[in-house]
């Protein structure tokens, strides 16, 4: 379940509460605030459980993964799918919590998150099929707010899939020559040597989705200096790269977190000040 290592819960966490305070205009209804971030521990702890459960004859072959406890046989195959049930029921109770809108959408989540590991087998753009799974908490939380799902949400889908194929090819960079060997695919094997043009002009993309929002939804001056900040983090992630150094990859990935930090301040705190043109 990676409790030791929560920057997936983070990273699927923080969409989810920009978009709660975009739908809400503020600060959103408290028990959605409990659901979500309870719902972001639960689906990215049920994540690594099936990931684990689908690599579990491929990560004794790659350094980072050779320790995980399916590679190993510390448990079994049935624990995991076991584990993998009663995390995904408990997510399902959360739902009852909110609307049907948003269960339809959760379902949509369920189904990506599952498929995801095993896309690696037969694409190269699994990160795609992640940032699709890690993207449904954006529409989920808008249903959930406002029992609707309104076009700025469409262009958040679309600014976190960015988001989320850049920093897991960061990921992905980590296992590059391992993955290779063991015919697993990833866009960091797809990129090639374009990966770090193509992973910047993908954080651009986020940027310019998070302006053209940031204008429809009339924030102001503390949200658009928070894009500043996430500018330099994108900037200090491309010199992390520049070497593709495995360590360095894995720390640009990791400040990430960062990343999705900025974006939620720069929401809250720019829909928390009523200016007077307001």
């Amino acid at each position: 379940m990676r409790i030791d290592r929560p920057i997936g819960t983070y990273l699927v966490m923080w969409p989810a509460l920009w978009s709660l305070w975009l739908a809400a205009k503020g600060v959103p209804d408290i028990h959605l605030l409990l659901v979500f971030i309870s719902g972001a521990f639960l689906m990215r702890s049920a994540g690594c459980v099936i990931n684990d459960f689908a690599d579990r004859h491929i990560d004794g072959h790659v350094q980072r993964t050779h320790h995980r406890p399916l590679a190993t046989a510390v448990i079994t195959s049935k624990e995991a799918l076991q584990l993998f049930i009663l995390l995904c029921l408990s997510a399902a109770v959360l739902l009852l919590f909110t609307n049907a809108l948003t269960a339809s959408y959760a379902v949509l989540a369920f189904l990506l998150a599952t498929l995801y590991p095993f896309t690696k087998r037969f694409t190269q753009l699994p990160q795609v099929i992640l940032g699709m799974a890690f993207s449904c908490s954006i529409p989920m939380a808008f249903a959930a707010q406002t029992n609707n799902v309104p076009l700025v949400a469409l262009a958040l889908y679309f600014a976190v899939i960015s988001w989320v194929v850049a920093y897991d090819t960061f990921y992905a960079m980590v296992d590059r020559k391992d993955d290779i060997k063991i015919n697993v695919k990833s866009t960091a094997i797809l990129f090639g040597r374009y990966d770090r043009i193509i992973t910047a002009l993908l954080q651009l993309i986020f940027l310019a989705l998070l302006i053209l929002i940031g204008h429809q939804q009339a924030l102001g001056t503390i949200y658009f200096s928070s894009l500043l900040i996430i500018s330099g983090l994108f900037l200090y992630q491309q010199y992390l790269i520049k070497d593709r150094s495995p360590a360095a990859c894995f720390k640009a990935f990791l400040n990430n977190n960062f990343v999705g930090m900025a974006v939620f301040i720069g929401i809250a705190a720019d829909l928390a000040i009523i200016t007077p043109t307001q």
